[in-house]
């Protein structure tokens, strides 16, 4: 029995796992095709593992070719962009104010961003929304 059990783990096939890397060099600010990325042997400790999940993401930074594709070099795509006019949004208590503001900053669905009401010419932040506005606290 235990002869059995050394001889199947010897004859196993060696696990291997595969890490996204660049395919070639990208420019800050590129969204992500099947293209722009391949799988690599080895692993790199919080590195990609499948290219499904990074396609269609915006890049941070230059990624390089070669290179393990990490979390903190993508985002979510951009849909505010800096000096477009965006709606701003206050809603508290039953009362909702819309006006219209400069965004100061690049910034996706989710992020926060620093706009300028062009009314009053206060700098605030708030979260973009998915409609591309921007809710102020």
């Amino acid at each position: 029995m235990v002869a059995r059990i050394l001889l199947s783990l010897t004859l196993a096939a060696p696990c291997t796992a595969e890490t996204v890397v660049a395919a070639r060099t990208v420019r800050p600010q590129s969204v992500l095709t099947a293209a722009d990325l391949t799988l690599q042997d080895g692993t790199m400790p919080g590195s990609f593992t499948s290219v499904a999940a990074l396609i269609g993401k915006e890049t941070r930074v230059v990624l390089y070719a070669g290179r393990p594709v990490l979390p903190e070099d993508i985002a979510a795509p951009a849909i505010v962009d800096r000096n477009q006019i965006v709606t701003l949004t206050f809603a508290r208590d039953g009362l909702t104010i819309r006006t219209e503001g400069r965004a100061l900053g690049r910034a996706g669905v989710g992020d926060s961003v620093r706009v300028m009401n062009l009314q009053s010419r206060t700098t605030l932040s708030g979260r973009v929304q998915a409609d591309g506005s921007v809710m102020v606290q």
